[in-house]
């Protein structure tokens, strides 16, 4: 059986995200974008229960201030049922890919004490009124709960590792380019390296 490392933080596998990631993949982040509209949806199967915002993206650096992500969304109060509506922007900045493009990041919109956050993060989690980073939220997630040497962590972490791996390897791989490794080359090497090593525990725990 599992330990787990009890703490105050908030694990942020339980709370809501919005991810860059899912931003590219339904185009809000393509270049030239002037305004586009959508909605992101969050199912909960346990309760039958759907959660959504809407979401206003531009990439333009000449609009409304350059590029961001608009949030819109109602929130209901638990103790009094008053609704609140939410409506502000998120800046977005991008940093140079390094065989072409460019990589968008979101800057944390939150502030402590007054001082504004401004990390540039690629994930965003709402923990309270607003969707902030995991470091203003101080955020843990369950894997770091978990007892590190145990075997269900190291057999939990090989999964993940396989899956990821799977991801990489659904299209062609160019192990090279210009004389040099790819990043994915790159991020495939690497997993492997942390699987063999998930492994080898899993067979030590088991003699």
């Amino acid at each position: 059986m599992s330990r787990y490392y009890w703490d105050k933080k908030t694990e942020a596998d339980d709370l809501k995200k919005i991810e860059v990631h899912w931003l590219k993949r339904h185009r809000y982040l393509d270049p030239g974008v002037y305004l586009k509209s959508g909605q992101l949806l969050w199912e909960y199967k346990w309760s039958g229960t759907t959660h959504s915002i809407g979401i206003t993206s531009s990439t333009l650096d000449t609009h409304e201030g350059g590029p961001h992500v608009a949030f819109n969304y109602t929130q209901t109060s638990p103790r009094t049922d008053e609704k609140t509506a939410f409506n502000y922007k998120v800046w977005l900045t991008s940093t140079p890919c390094r065989f072409g493009g460019k990589r968008w990041w979101f800057i944390c919109p939150l502030t402590k004490n007054g001082v504004p956050c401004g990390r540039r993060v690629a994930t965003l989690y709402k923990d309270g009124d607003y969707f902030g980073c995991r470091h203003c939220y101080n955020l843990t997630y369950d894997s770091r709960n978990q007892n590190r040497r145990s075997a269900l962590y190291s057999l939990f972490n090989s999964f993940n590792y396989s899956q990821r791996l799977e991801k990489l390897y659904i299209h062609p791989l160019r192990p090279i380019y210009r004389g040099e490794l790819t990043r994915r080359a790159r991020r495939i090497i690497t997993l492997k390296h942390k699987l063999d090593g998930n492994m080898s525990l899993l067979s030590q725990v088991g003699r």
